[in-house]
């Protein structure tokens, strides 16, 4: 399998912008449905539709039931269930600002039609981070979540010919109460995998729930997988979607530390196969997209769609497929990871900024590597020395700012001289004396180096095969001295020194701390 980033050739039409915490469910007529979300504390309310046979987004003009904003439609919102069942999507609960909702709306896609259904029966009481899934006799599963004061652990069936709810009464083992975990059918039985549950852990459990159709005759019963293979790590936030024989799980948030806690996010892709019924890692040929959770991830015949996320600091407006080594558009993942470093800003699907791929097109000269993405139709690549500014990265140039001099510290520096400063003190410096705040700010320059020299061998290498300039190849030949590639051997040793450094001073402090409470001294 192999990533590649969605180009302004992949769709017409404007696609979803920044977002993180939406909905995205295929309905019946080959369309996919992008609803609500949350960017910069703003929840939405926007409905954004991808034509599949016409490779189009657009978004309709709705009518019916007005909600409590006076919007047509749900109000905004993010963090809410949303299935699928032919052509209408239905919308449960989710959140808006610090309020629960629990409200209940179905929207006829042939139509554009909303209606809300809160006043049928009794609903399930409202959360939000809860999962749910179509069953496939007309009913809708709905399971988990948070309420604002407690993780909840209880199941609500819909009948969508009556719209009748019905809590589901379960006797034996049960998953612990969770919310963020992902809820998919498979043949007759609801999986759910994943979590944040009570006290706060990151949950890594895999449940199958049956009992939900009415011809099996039996009672309904949890029943825990414990299946052999690498399975995924603990995590919420991630996405589960059912390809064929397989169930791709993909990125989510998980912690790590045992005394100091720190969030992870993941970009990996794990698959439960069916045939063999274990875990096993997805092999992917190229760089991933930036790690994220609470994005969404839909099935698109063989291809599956990533959109927006958020990963702790920044949201995501970027779609990426994921596709089989033959497809027609895996040609275009060897040119991908160069934009994965950075996700692109609010408006970057939608109007690409001009940019350069190296100095040589500032001056006139055509780059064969920007020619070659024209004709593929891909946005170009950032100038290779964007990545080198890091003025966005306020704890390194804090960092640079304390290493001036008193006389310096009074003159006004930019973020281009902090960082040589930062630099200089890290090449000078033993690769054992790195400080543990200093590790951060050196994994990220590590990281802008790598992307910066790798782009430079990507565009050398479509250089070699082009038929390009002698001055092209000598202004290549420029930048690949200056992208430091010499330090990003040396960051790397310094990482590893500081790694193991400070890991092992964990260790020793887990060792003297039970020492201490439990009086062993083993």
């Amino acid at each position: 399998m192999k990533w590649v980033q969605c180009g302004p050739g992949d769709f017409a039409g404007d696609p979803p912008s920044l977002r993180s915490g939406h909905s995205a469910v295929r309905v019946k007529g080959n369309r996919v449905v992008v609803f609500g979300g949350l960017y910069d504390k703003s929840f939405l309310h926007d409905l954004h539709v991808l034509d599949i046979e016409n490779k189009l987004w657009f978004q309709p003009t709705c009518t019916g039931t007005a909600g409590e904003a006076g919007l047509v439609g749900p109000s905004p919102r993010a963090f809410h269930v949303a299935v699928a069942i032919d052509c209408n999507m239905f919308i449960f609960g989710g959140r808006y600002g610090r309020k629960r909702l629990g409200d209940f709306w179905m929207l006829d896609t042939e139509t554009w039609q909303w209606v809300e259904l809160t006043g049928y029966g009794d609903l399930p009481p409202a959360r939000d981070f809860a999962a749910g899934a179509s069953v496939g006799n007309g009913k809708l599963v709905i399971y988990g979540g948070w309420d604002g004061s407690k993780w909840l652990s209880d199941v609500y069936v819909l009948n969508t010919l009556s719209f009748e709810w019905m809590p589901l009464p379960i006797t034996g083992p049960a998953p612990s109460p969770r919310c963020g975990h992902s809820a998919t059918m498979v043949e007759k039985r609801m999986l759910i995998f994943g979590g944040r549950g009570g006290g706060g852990p990151i949950m890594g459990d895999l449940w199958a729930l049956k009992g939900l159709f009415d011809e099996e005759q039996e009672p309904p019963a949890w029943t825990q997988l414990k299946l052999p293979g690498s399975g995924p790590a603990p995590r919420c936030g991630h996405s589960t979607t059912s390809g064929g024989s397989q169930l791709l799980v993909f990125g989510g948030h998980g912690t790590g530390g045992w005394i100091t806690r720190y969030d992870i996010y993941h970009n990996d892709c794990v698959i439960l196969d069916r045939a063999t019924v274990q875990w096993k890692r997805l092999s992917v040929s190229n760089e991933p997209p930036p790690a994220r959770a609470y994005h969404t991830m839909t099935r698109i015949g063989p291809r599956f769609l990533l959109i927006g996320g958020y990963d702790g600091k920044t949201t995501f407006g970027d779609m990426w497929w994921l596709v089989n080594e033959e497809d027609e558009i895996a040609k275009r993942a060897l040119l991908s990871p160069a934009s994965s470093l950075k996700s692109p800003g609010p408006n970057t699907l939608k109007s690409p900024p001009p940019s350069t791929d190296s100095k040589t097109e500032a001056e006139g000269i055509t780059s064969p590597l920007h020619d070659l993405r024209q004709r593929l139709g891909l946005p170009a690549i950032a100038a290779a020395e964007a990545p080198e500014i890091a003025s966005d990265d306020k704890e390194l140039l804090a960092l640079g700012k304390g290493l001036l001099s008193e006389a310096d510290q009074n003159s006004p520096a930019t973020a281009t001289s902090l960082l040589k400063v930062v630099r200089a003190h890290w090449n000078q410096s033993n690769a054992q004396s790195i400080q543990l705040r200093e590790l951060s700010p050196l994994l990220r320059d590590y990281r802008r180096l790598l992307g910066t020299h790798q782009r430079l061998l990507l565009l050398q290498s479509v250089l070699v095969m082009s038929s390009a300039s002698s001055a092209t190849r000598n202004q290549l030949a420029t930048n690949l001295k200056v992208s430091h590639g010499h330090l990003i051997s040396n960051w790397l040793t310094r990482i590893i020194f500081a790694v193991v450094k400070f890991r092992g001073l964990e260790v020793w402090m887990e060792k003297a701390l039970r020492c201490r409470y439990t009086g062993s001294t083993t």
